[in-house]
């Protein structure tokens, strides 16, 4: 593959990298040509169009987020496809999949086309698509294309209109006939309507965010995750199910790697990070679903991370306008703006010897393809496309109103300093992000590709 490779020309070598991949860290030099990673080596001495030294700091393969709502079309005043995806490009996120909860919804397999006719001419950076299911729609299910979804997204729960599968008969069809991986979000609509009404009753004017966590209660994600573990094992469906919140559930997985397993879980960054106490200073701006729990849950998540019986951590960077969140707790919408700050959330539990920088890029990167079958990206490997994001352990970072990239402006990390910083981001080769700025004079991203 490399016979002539000291007789061409690089567009970019990376000199003195401290490369984490496949569980090792080593030092070595990174050669780009043509989108990809042409040669990995000790040290190369080639003529070359650019070269970085990056002695000192450490190169992650691009982060894939297998969850984000990026909102368009239809949503557009809250986060739009260019905006999100050049905000994810600052926090080292080089490849996304975007949620079908858009308006029209991605239900059909016209309006999945369109999404990705609208990325191929607006994505800072490369995507995919998941198709959505509902109540109605299991022939478009049967004819999705498997080499373009990403997969089918199936919302057992804390969803409105179309976008909520709450028929069991639907439920039986969508994991006995679904071609693609069934991805998951998973609480029970019942239980949480009953624990609505309830809490209304008796703290009226006086609900608040931090009652989200009692109202979307353990027991609401633990009927709809165990039911959704159990279809999957009566079809014996691939299923992946997205941001567990609770100890109850992880009895639910198998520790193993991702490669044998047909059921898979997930984990976001900020369930993760908060727990109950954080409702009282941050309020709407952590009201999400499924809901941040006590901090046993959150412990609970970071120790089934560690066993492998979660799989995967993502972001669900979902945003809404500052006006949205700032309504009464009924009110208010559900989501957070997470992606371009995720990566640096991890970094904070390395240095607090949390996480290891070799699992951060397990779970963020290498599984993520292993799992969706992502073709030439997530790991770095000779021929693989160069996604990458260097990142520089020892400079403190602080997040202010200026350097926030979300369309809709802020972020429940407003104020605080991260220990670690992205120095630069490479997507397809090209740096996309350097000295705190995205560039725009690269090329768009590329629709990611599936070995399927």
């Amino acid at each position: 593959m490399h016979l002539n490779w000291r007789n061409s020309m690089y567009d970019l070598i990376l000199k003195n990298c401290r490369i984490v991949n496949e569980n090792k860290i080593i030092e070595s030099d990174i050669a780009i040509k043509n989108n990809r990673i042409e040669l990995i080596q000790d040290s190369i001495d080639s003529e070359t169009k650019k070269i970085i030294d990056v002695e000192g700091k450490y190169v992650l393969p691009g982060l894939i987020d297998d969850q984000v709502h990026f909102r368009e079309p239809g949503l557009t005043h809250k986060g739009d496809i260019a905006t999100e995806s050049r905000a994810g490009l600052a926090g080292g996120v080089t490849s996304y999949f975007e949620m079908p909860n858009v308006n029209p919804t991605t239900t059909t397999n016209e309006n999945l086309s369109k999404k990705f006719d609208i990325a191929s001419t607006k994505s800072r950076s490369n995507y995919s698509f998941h198709l959505g299911a509902s109540n109605t729609n299991i022939e478009e299910i049967k004819r999705v294309d498997v080499n373009q979804a990403a997969a089918l997204k199936v919302f057992m729960g804390a969803s409105t209109g179309e976008m909520l599968v709450d028929s069991l008969d639907a439920l039986d069809d969508i994991f006995n006939y679904s071609p693609l991986i069934v991805v998951t979000h998973c609480e029970d609509q019942t239980t949480v309507k009953r624990n609505e009404q309830l809490f209304f009753e008796k703290y009226g004017d006086d609900l608040s965010a931090q009652h989200h966590h009692l109202i979307r209660d353990v027991e609401s994600c633990y009927l709809s995750s165990s039911l959704a573990v159990d279809l999957a094992k009566k079809y014996d469906s691939d299923l992946h199910v997205f941001h567990l919140t609770t100890e109850k559930e992880m009895e639910l997985f198998t520790k193993g790697d991702v490669s044998g397993k047909k059921i898979t879980s997930e984990v976001c960054v900020h369930h993760m990070h908060f727990n109950q106490s954080d409702y009282a200073e941050l309020g709407n701006q952590i009201k999400c679903n499924p809901s941040i729990k006590e901090e046993s849950d959150r412990l609970a998540l970071i120790k089934a991370l560690h066993e492998n019986k979660i799989d995967i951590i993502a972001t669900d960077h979902a945003p809404h306008t500052w006006d949205e969140k700032m309504r009464k707790y009924q009110d208010a919408p559900a989501g957070l703006p997470l992606v371009q700050h995720g990566l640096q959330i991890l970094m904070d539990f390395y240095h607090q010897n949390i996480l290891s920088l070799e699992t951060i890029v397990e779970k963020t990167t290498h599984n993520v393809a292993r799992r969706f079958q992502v073709k030439d990206r997530g790991f770095i490997r000779e021929g693989y496309y160069a996604d990458l994001v260097v990142v520089d352990l020892d400079k403190k970072y602080q997040v202010t109103k200026e350097n926030i990239l979300y369309k809709c402006g802020w972020s429940p990390f407003l104020g605080k300093t991260f220990n670690s910083s992205i120095y630069m981001t490479i997507c397809n080769g090209h740096i996309a992000f350097e000295d705190g700025q995205v560039r725009d004079d690269i090329p768009l991203g590329m629709q990611i590709e599936f070995n399927r």
